[in-house]
């Protein structure tokens, strides 16, 4: 691409200086005073791999706002480079400091330990690695207005993690019932519920959830419907 990198970000300077998300702690003082107004209501009940798939779908809905940036790089066109900071600053916190720990340390163990999917689990390991640092690259990139490094790190963090989370929502969570008794797997459900609460001072998935749809309003992806194709009927 010859065009300037001008063309593609605005603020980029305002970028190196801001804070990558919005803390969690204040999103929870937030939700804490609107649920003070509500009835207490029960807690909801989430399986252990529901937990761990919903995650996944806040890493999705991430992959889109990319997938959105990679096509305004390549139509050269504006857009606020703050926006895939704060995306970036998600991955790291929710996805990388969280969700990828919580496999690392109480999923993975279980199948190796079992000697089961153990080659699956040592490349879902390296990946969760090689992630951590196309996220810094990615913020590096942007503050530093290299348009063409972004769009190439976007891409590839885009490329692994759909097969990543595709593979282990799939093939590996699936599998955990066989390797763990109902108690066990219950008891996995609540650690995982205590450690995010202790890790994000309340409902970490919601919070996460919440800062999502907030960057996708602000860059114009978050009405579903202009995804859908228009197809002309078959004759």
């Amino acid at each position: 691409m010859k065009t300037s990198r001008r063309t593609f970000l605005v603020g980029t300077s305002a970028v190196a200086t801001s804070t990558l998300v919005t803390p969690f702690s204040a999103l929870a003082v937030q939700k804490t005073a609107k649920k003070s107004a509500k009835k207490e209501e029960p807690e909801e009940d989430v399986s252990t791999n529901e937990d761990l798939m919903r995650e996944h779908g806040v890493l999705n809905r991430i992959l889109l706002i990319y997938d959105e940036a990679i096509r305004r790089i390549q139509g050269h066109e504006k857009f606020d480079p703050a926006i895939i900071v704060k995306s970036a600053g998600i991955i790291k916190s929710f996805i990388e400091d969280y969700h990828e720990k919580l496999e690392e340390q109480h999923i993975f163990p279980r199948f190796e330990k079992a000697g089961k999917l153990v080659e699956l689990t040592v490349n879902l390991r390296a990946q969760h690695a090689m992630g951590r640092r196309v996220t810094e690259s990615i913020i590096a990139t942007v503050k530093s207005g290299d348009t063409q490094t972004l769009n190439t790190m976007l891409a590839a963090f885009n490329r692994m993690y759909r097969p990543h989370e595709a593979r282990e929502d799939t093939v590996l969570f699936p599998a955990l019932h066989s390797l763990v008794s109902k108690h066990e797997y219950d008891a996995m459900g609540e650690e995982f519920e205590r450690i995010e609460r202790k890790t994000f001072a309340g409902d970490g998935f919601d919070m996460a959830v919440d800062q999502v749809t907030e960057l996708e309003k602000q860059f114009g992806i978050y009405d579903i419907s202009q995804f859908t194709p228009s197809v002309p009927p078959a004759k």
